[in-house]
């Protein structure tokens, strides 16, 4: 596998249960649900993604051929110490390029291993924690996990079938955006209509973090 990072950096989670948990991300190029081109989002399945995943010309980003220099390069941001590393597989949609030897260099060098995906795509059965982001319109196949984080509003998503996955943690999203208050607004009313839901937001954001 030669790797397409669009770009890599060391940062804190800033949504879902991770929340706060310092990360080394590693943001894949491409995506099957949106070619990341503004001249196509129209037509894509996923419209409503505010990530740059196209190309590898990101901070730390660009092609690796061998799963042991990313890896390597994972630790390098990472710095001094060996305990509690974590890294997050992101994109676009990283289970386009995951595979075991990837899996087996970031564990080598001893990475716990959380992906985000859209669940368009069965998960590598190596990573340690799965975040599933279903796409309204979209055929998932991943449908178990650690945390299942549905942005919201999205129209047409089966909510109902959503709460018969096999998911630790369900959480709600509010859609950034040119309407995000009421965006906002409407994940507040879901979460209250539904408790076995809860709410998330995108802290990093708030911070100024990547």
């Amino acid at each position: 596998m030669n790797y397409a990072v669009k770009e890599m950096f060391l940062t804190l989670q800033g949504e879902g249960v991770q929340a706060g948990r310092r990360a080394v991300f590693i943001r894949f190029a491409g995506c099957n649900l949106w070619s990341g081109r503004e001249r196509d989002r129209i037509t894509a399945v996923c419209q409503f993604c505010d990530t740059d995943f196209v190309g590898v010309d990101g901070v730390g980003g660009g092609r690796f051929p061998v799963a042991g220099e990313l890896a390597d390069a994972a630790v390098h941001l990472w710095g001094a110490g060996e305990a509690l590393r974590y890294v997050v597989l992101t994109g676009g949609e990283p289970m386009l390029q995951i595979d075991d030897a990837l899996i087996a260099a970031l564990h080598a060098r001893g990475f716990q291993i959380g992906v985000e995906s859209n669940g368009t795509i069965a998960a590598h059965r190596g990573i340690d924690w799965l975040c599933i982001s279903p796409k309204a319109g979209s055929d998932v196949v991943q449908t178990s996990g650690n945390e299942l984080k549905l942005v919201w509003p999205q129209p047409g998503s089966d909510v109902a079938a959503m709460e018969g996955w096999d998911f630790d943690h369900f959480l709600v999203q509010p859609m950034d955006g040119v309407d995000a208050v009421r965006a906002r607004d409407a994940a507040i009313a879901f979460v209250m209509d539904r408790p076995n839901w809860r709410l998330t937001t995108q802290a990093h954001k708030v911070l100024g973090l990547r």
